[in-house]
């Protein structure tokens, strides 16, 4: 394995651990991202790997497709093995990519989307019952990561910004509880 990619690889694997206990009948199911049940959530983890692998020009974003229509879990290994073999490419994380809310390296846009899929996954977990903790090792280090890179410009009202205003965990959260409430989930 890459150690570039070691995080990212994790994440997929956390996420894809919850995505495959998801039954059918829980799709329309509620999330802690209030906009988003947990077929958007779905559709979200899998169009943002596409967009992650696109953003450093090695593949191609999906254009709004419900993915939660068909195999799920296929389309999430698919876009999984393209992203971390996209990031594991020599000289990838080096680039200099030009996103619509600002210039990043490589290695940032691989940053944001070893975050997202994990704290995703957490959504799914809590949407459908299941145990949130979730890899506490990678848990405790995106949450290190995202505390010096998240700041107040990113956070806002749910649809407005990417992320919520800080939230307490409890005193006794699992690491993956403590990085959702920093990113402005209740929990």
């Amino acid at each position: 394995m890459n150690p570039d990619t070691h995080r990212l690889d994790r994440a997929f694997a956390s996420t894809r651990s919850v995505l495959a206990q998801i039954r059918p009948d829980q799709l329309g199911d509620p999330t802690p991202c209030s906009s988003w049940d947990v077929r958007a959530v779905i559709n979200h983890v899998i169009g943002s790997a596409h967009w992650a692998t696109a953003s450093v020009g090695l593949g191609v974003e999906s254009a709004d497709l419900d993915f939660a229509a068909g195999d799920f879990l296929a389309s999430y290994d698919e876009c999984a093995r393209a992203a971390l073999a996209a990031f594991g490419t020599d000289g990838v994380l080096d680039l200099t990519v030009r996103l619509a809310f600002g210039e990043f390296s490589g290695a940032e846009v691989l940053g944001m989307a070893e975050t997202d899929q994990f704290t995703h996954g957490w959504d799914l977990a809590r949407a459908i019952g299941l145990p949130t903790d979730l890899d506490p090792g990678l848990a405790e280090e995106l949450l290190a990561t995202t505390q010096k890179t998240i700041t107040e410009a990113y956070r806002g009202p749910d649809g407005a910004a990417p992320f919520g205003p800080e939230r307490t965990a409890p005193a006794d959260a699992v690491p993956a509880d403590r990085l959702a409430a920093f990113l402005g989930r209740t929990v």
